[in-house]
């Protein structure tokens, strides 16, 4: 139980819980802190086992009062659609950053992201029939451009510098593939619906984003803890694990399928989300150290605490500012954050790179 690690879990609680509370008590329809959190701890609600059907299984919600149903089946699904992007985003990077051992690589610079973009570009503007299978085709595009990027980077194995520059050169290739989509779209809908993906956006989750997201995002965090220690060696060298008996390969390929399984998973419900895999382990390694049972931990709590507040940012900062109803993805949010950030760590630090 280390001090610092338990430090930074109870903080990320704490703005996990003040996010919720100010994305529970505000939007068109007005309610008051008190009347939103006494919706939250509706016992019609929580002790419902209908409503838990509903919200987890997809059955018919159960008739409950106005404001509990603003509050659970508009508002808090999409905190925890939040929490959970920002549990696979972090823990993603952070798996990505051992099998590198660069501290500054992460789902985009590894090709997941641009994949997962240009699979959901191609959907919109030429197969527009798949439209309803967008979550899984982002996910699919995310996983095939990491398979494209280990096979450019196989020359009787791989090592943490192809890997890098593998990603980024499917990632450079990728994006620009999709800048040349969006030129045959026709239609301003689908331009709109196209950057809301690629740029990342939790405007419009519900509990079916909770559903689709969360039994992977379980199974993706449980392999990655349970491959802790598998990724310390692998931090040591490649010599270095070799030498403790570690199939070097396999492990460094199976670790990365569990983190672009975390990446998928979130970005089949919220689009492109960037940075967050980035700032988050970096953070947390600040704090905890680059000890792996300590570092995921740490992401599990840091990641949703990001996102969360960031999405409080996009959701209601121009009200809460000017007054205004306007939405901005959040991806543009975590953007803002995140290019500062690493100024101020270039700034700071002689070295910055490799772990």
């Amino acid at each position: 139980m280390d001090p610092a690690l338990v430090g930074l879990c109870l903080g990320s609680v704490a703005v996990v819980a003040v996010g919720a509370l100010l994305q529970v008590s505000f939007g068109s329809y007005s309610m008051t802190v008190l009347q939103a959190w006494q919706a939250v701890f509706d016992p019609g609600v929580l002790f419902d086992l209908r409503a838990w059907e509903a919200f987890l299984l997809g059955a018919e919600v159960p008739e409950m009062d106005q404001r509990s149903l603003i509050v659970w089946n508009i508002r808090l699904p999409r905190v925890f659609v939040a929490v959970l992007v920002g549990m696979n985003l972090a823990v993603s990077g952070a798996i990505f950053q051992a099998v590198t051992r660069n501290e500054l690589a992460s789902p985009f610079i590894l090709g997941v992201s641009s994949g997962a973009g240009l699979a959901i570009l191609l959907t919109l503007v030429v197969f527009s029939g798949l439209s309803t299978f967008l979550p899984l085709v982002a996910a699919v595009g995310g996983a095939v451009a990491f398979l494209v990027v280990y096979a450019i980077a196989w020359k009787n194995g791989t090592s943490p510098v192809r890997l890098v520059l593998a990603g980024v050169i499917v990632g450079t290739v990728f994006q620009s593939l999709q800048t040349g989509l969006f030129f045959f779209a026709d239609d301003l809908g689908v331009v709109q619906s196209a950057i809301a993906w690629t740029t990342g956006s939790l405007t419009g989750t519900d509990w079916e984003q909770v559903r689709m997201a969360l039994p992977w995002t379980v199974v993706a965090m449980a392999l990655s803890l349970l491959g802790a220690r598998q990724l310390n060696v692998l931090l040591l060298g490649e010599s270095t694990a070799k030498s403790l008996g570690m199939s070097v390969e396999r492990v460094r390929f199976a670790l990365s399928g569990v983190a672009v399984l975390a990446a998928a998973a979130s970005i089949a419900v919220a689009g492109i989300v960037g940075f967050v895999g980035l700032i988050v382990p970096h953070l947390v390694r600040t704090v905890v150290g680059s000890e792996y049972r300590s570092l995921i931990v740490g992401c599990l709590f840091a990641g949703p605490a990001l996102l969360v507040a960031a999405d409080v940012g996009a959701r209601l900062g121009f009200e809460l500012l000017f007054g205004s109803s306007v939405q901005i993805p959040v991806g543009i949010v975590t953007g803002l954050v995140g290019g500062p950030y690493f100024l101020y760590l270039m700034q700071k630090r002689d070295t910055l790179g490799e772990i």
